[in-house]
């Protein structure tokens, strides 16, 4: 391939970052191109080829660009550089490391500036497991380096189909990462030389093993995620609302606090503020789980709003390469997409420039099945040596007006296995997170119910239940706005005390508080336990006042406890208190 000519060409035509170009010899759709605007070179990629004219979208300003300007292809399609030393970096949609860009330009990056993705010159211990005369198959492994608290496997480069005898392997030793590591020769005599590092096209679904139905939890220390609308490792959700409805605050609990090995972070066209924040809190955060900085289990695709469009659906796949990679080494890996709403806008205005025939608000008629291709990367896989990674994806959409009729909420509810939908109105009212309990739903209760069974009997029912308290507490508070309390019957007022109990309770954390902002599962189980003793318990109150009152104070008791380190002897005794309290006015019935 390398001994290949390459393909040249010339623009002939020119629309903001679309360009056509006349072109001479073989190319494919979605080749990289190179554009030459002076001494730069604009990384490019073929998106549609009619004769002998290729339409190219380009990753940068285009600015400078003429009629007659050069145009080399490159025979390769847009890769993903795969090797240890991806974690705690920070790329761009094309992989470029922007610390180290920022080196070479400055504070403010250039156009048609590349660097290697991976340190070239840092050394790394390799463990070989692979011996001479072993048959293998893509992805197997070859041998290990230690990469933050990983074991970073060297595997078989997914590229390599069919069945390679290992002719030779590297001793136990420190190498780079370019270094010849093993030689293999496969079932028609060629022989292929393997380095700790390896290319993946990015808009191919990287997987080796067989996928399975999804059962574990992934516990987020989220109440409401992880009581009413759990999520699964290998599973799929996403989390449409408004802007300021807090969707980005909530994507970063999760990267914070999943219980997951590696969380892979995708910018795509978000305010360059928000990405700044993460940069700076996350070295500093630690990790609940490993009680390490969370960057050491992070790696960030950058592509804020202020960098070109056409970037945009690069970082996305970059983002699901590097989360597959890891996946393949038995890792439990979450992908976090912020915005997929910029993405569909990206690929919104590049069908315009196409010419193709709209549809619903001017998308493309095929946004339903990108996005859907996407979502369905996620998955369970069990892998070739008995183990299993997960890969789990959540994106956040941005409806404009809040509207989650419109065709990127559309397309996503029909993929995802859960819709934590954001209201604009409980943010305003300060309840956070500001997932909106009567409108969220979750496809996984069933298999976290099993898994929690033995922590607690009934979990999946229980949850249920409580979705019911809560709908009957909204249609009574409806109610009494038009009527009033002493509108409505004892009893109705009772279940409509109980859905507010739950709610302030229970369902809202205080993030700003270092015990509530992360509830582990154990201390969930517990709390939940106690609000069920309440959902059964029968008051029988002579007024409207005393019952509101006695719940007003026991809501205020259980709102403390969040507040108290769990397993400390005053949260002990507070819960004591609450379930005493509990116990006494069910069968007196006086406050």
């Amino acid at each position: 391939m390398d001994n290949k000519i390459k393909a040249t060409g010339s623009v002939v035509e020119a629309f903001g970052n679309l360009l056509h170009v006349r072109f001479e010899g073989s190319i494919r759709q979605g080749e990289v191109a190179k554009v030459k605007v002076g001494r730069a070179e604009l990384l490019a990629e073929v998106i549609e080829i009619a004769g002998d004219i290729a339409k190219i979208q380009v990753f940068e300003d285009t600015r400078g660009v003429k009629l007659n300007t050069a145009v080399e292809f490159s025979d390769h399609l847009l890769e993903a550089e795969l090797g240890p030393g991806l974690l705690t970096m920070i790329f761009d949609g094309l992989q470029n490391p922007l610390e180290k860009v920022a080196e070479v330009t400055g504070v403010y990056l250039s156009r048609g500036v590349y660097v290697a993705p991976l340190d070239r010159k840092k050394h790394w211990n390799f463990q070989p497991v692979a011996g001479i005369g072993d048959v293998l198959v893509r992805g197997d492994a070859l041998g290990y380096v230690p990469e933050e608290r990983f074991q970073h496997t060297i595997m078989v480069p997914f590229s390599v189909f069919g069945k390679v005898k290992i002719t030779s392997v590297a001793k136990a030793g420190s190498y780079t990462i370019d270094t010849v590591i093993a030689k293999g020769e496969d079932e028609k005599g060629h022989t292929h030389e393997f380095t700790m590092v390896q290319r993946w096209p990015v808009k191919n679904t990287l997987i080796q093993g067989k996928k399975v139905r999804p059962t574990r939890m992934m516990d987020t220390g989220m109440r409401i995620l992880d009581t009413q609308f759990p999520i699964l490792k290998g599973g799929t959700f996403c989390s449409p609302g408004p802007f300021g409805a807090g969707k980005t605050v909530m994507q970063h609990h999760l990267s914070k606090y999943s219980a997951v090995d590696i969380v892979v972070i995708v910018a795509c066209g978000e305010r360059a503020g928000e990405v700044v924040e993460v940069l700076r809190t996350f070295p500093e955060l630690i990790d609940p789980h490993t009680n390490e900085s969370l960057m050491k289990r992070t790696v960030m695709i950058c592509n804020t709003s202020s960098m070109p469009v056409a970037a945009r659906e690069a970082s996305v796949y970059m983002g699901a390469t590097i989360a597959e990679y890891y996946r393949q080494m038995g890792l439990d890996v979450l992908l976090l997409a912020d915005s997929t709403s910029r993405w569909a806008q990206a690929m919104r205005e590049m069908s315009g420039r196409l010419e193709e025939i709209p549809g619903e608000e001017a998308f493309p008629a095929y946004l339903p099945s990108r996005i859907s291709a996407f979502y369905e990367r996620a998955g369970e896989v069990q892998l070739q040596n008995g183990k299993s990674g997960s890969l789990t994806i959540g994106g956040s959409v941005s409806p404009a007006g809040g509207n989650f009729e419109e065709p990127v909420t559309q397309a996503s509810l029909a993929i995802v296995g859960a819709f934590h939908g954001l209201s604009r109105a409980r943010s305003d009212a300060r309840r956070y997170p500001s997932i909106d309990p009567l409108i969220s739903w979750t496809k996984y209760l069933n298999e976290v119910g099993i898994d929690l069974d033995a922590k607690y009997k009934g979990w999946a029912d229980k949850v249920r239940w409580s979705a019911q308290v809560l709908r009957s507490s909204d249609e009574i508070g409806k109610r009494m706005e038009v009527v009033g309390e002493e509108g409505v019957a004892i009893e109705d007022m009772l279940t409509y005390l109980k859905g507010e109990l739950y709610e302030f309770c229970y369902l809202q954390q205080n993030a700003f508080d270092k015990e509530d902002a992360y509830s582990p599962l154990e201390r969930q189980i517990e709390m939940f336990s106690v609000i069920q003793k309440i959902f059964a318990a029968r008051f029988d109150f002579d007024t409207h006042d005393a019952a509101r009152s006695f719940f007003l104070n026991l809501q205020n008791e259980l709102k403390n406890i969040n507040f108290l380190p769990y397993g400390s002897e005053k949260y002990k005794e507070a819960l004591r208190a609450v379930e005493e309290k509990i116990a006494i006015n069910e069968v007196k019935g006086h406050a």
